[in-house]
């Protein structure tokens, strides 16, 4: 009777104080069934991916002229004389473009300028058109003038697309690409930089991204943001490789950023245009590296810092289960360096009492009450971790009175077996 007392005596110290399941500050958390959606979080598995085709401009058939065009042009007799045969070119390894002509490239103003012909407006127009107002400018059709023979050949090809000078800063891991045209600056994990020249109809951010190692990777953002001069003057590719100097350039109004996220819930909508993925002389595609998200552990699991997946979710067990806590194990470590993998004796009582610390403002915080032995049966009751959630990992009092209790036995129990064995030995070793 005395051997009960004191084995309950003993039990009942953990009440007094001085076990973490009583002492806990946080066991009286919120339970996750009574909290608002906005609290939980929306899973990340319901955004998608927008396509890629929205990164790509709109295909122009026919190819429509503008500046920086050059053309392939044959007129008797105004640029060369008819018996002069025109110069020809054929495809090579920087083009396809096979044309017969001199080159008149076509100027700023939109025009092109044939000796002896008032300036040919070209611009928006397709290489048929071109060549049909120039037959009409040099037989008098327009003007009222005829300077050549309507029988006299004047012919316009193209003979090179315009192109366009643009820069692609990455501060994702990507290898250094190998294709023809892009130049490498900069070159470390802070951001590589890649100036590229891009011909008209392929000047457009997806053609950017694959001539640079692809889409983001999933150390970057979900989105691609392209910053556009708007003040006339070029802008400074190297200055985005410091994180302050982008914000001054757009706050400074010498460019705008048009933001291109990749990944989007059902519900919203795409707001860009086809003008927004289209690339233009100086603009700058930037690529950020996103802030490793983390959460955090305490309690029976231990102290850590975890990082959060970017594109899809944990919930509280398999937070858990990914830092090796103990969960349906008789609350054994998976952590400890011990050659078992299973405690000895019957087991102690799982721990069951998880609160998940989540900050819902600067200066609130929420605490998310979750019952693991629920949350095994019941999905509702497996929550979202989110970015900076800690996760508190405790036994409910009762689960540390029975482990205190099994301990205390089972350590009575091995001294009164000691005991008694050395009774035994010691009481035969004097008999006769």
């Amino acid at each position: 009777m005395q051997r009960i007392l004191l084995l309950l005596a003993v039990a009942g110290v953990p009440l007094f104080g001085g076990c973490a399941a009583i002492t806990n500050p946080v066991a009286d958390g919120v339970p996750v069934r009574r909290l608002p959606a906005e609290v939980l979080g929306r899973p990340k598995s319901e955004l998608k991916a927008i396509p890629l085709t929205m990164l790509k401009q709109p295909e122009s058939d026919p190819y429509l002229l503008d500046k920086g065009d050059v053309l392939a042009v044959v007129a008797d007799n105004l640029i060369a004389p008819d018996t002069q045969i025109p110069p020809s070119k054929l495809p090579d390894a920087t083009s396809n473009t096979a044309a017969l002509g001199y080159p008149i490239p076509v100027n700023e103003d939109g025009t092109i300028s044939i000796p002896r012909l008032s300036p040919i407006p070209v611009k928006g127009l397709s290489v048929v058109e071109a060549e049909k107002l120039l037959r009409e400018y040099a037989t008098g059709v327009r003007g009222g003038l005829e300077i050549v023979k309507p029988s006299s050949r004047l012919t316009v090809q193209l003979l090179q697309k315009r192109r366009y000078q643009v820069t692609v800063v990455r501060e994702d891991s990507q290898p250094v690409p190998t294709q023809t045209g892009s130049q490498v600056f900069g070159g470390n994990r802070k951001g590589n930089g890649y100036s590229l020249t891009l011909e008209a109809g392929q000047n457009d951010v997806l053609r950017a991204l694959n001539a640079t190692g692809g889409p983001p990777g999933l150390d970057a953002r979900n989105e691609v943001v392209v910053y556009r001069a708007t003040k006339g003057k070029p802008l400074n590719p190297t200055a985005l490789l410091d994180g302050v100097s982008r914000k001054q350039l757009v706050m400074s109004g010498d460019a705008v950023a048009v933001r291109i996220p990749l990944r989007l819930y059902p519900e919203q909508q795409l707001s860009i245009s086809a003008e927004d993925v289209t690339l233009r002389d100086g603009d700058i595609v930037y690529i950020e590296a996103r802030d490793t998200e983390v959460y955090y552990t305490s309690g029976l699991i231990g102290g850590g810092q975890y990082p959060l997946p970017r594109d899809y979710d944990l919930d509280v067990i398999q937070a858990i289960a990914q830092v090796r806590g103990p969960l349906l194990n008789g609350g054994f470590t998976q952590n400890a360096f011990v050659a078992n993998s299973v405690g000895s004796g019957v087991g102690n009582p799982s721990p069951s009492l998880c609160v998940v610390l989540r900050k819902v403002s600067p200066t609130q915080q929420v605490p998310i009450r979750v019952d693991l032995n629920r949350a095994f049966i019941d999905p509702r009751e497996r929550i979202l971790i989110l970015p900076g959630d800690i996760i508190v990992l405790q036994e409910r009092p009762g689960e540390a009175v029975g482990r205190y209790i099994t301990q205390t036995l089972r350590i009575a129990t091995n001294f009164d077996v000691i005991r008694s064995a050395s009774l035994n030995s010691f009481g035969s070793s004097n008999n006769p």
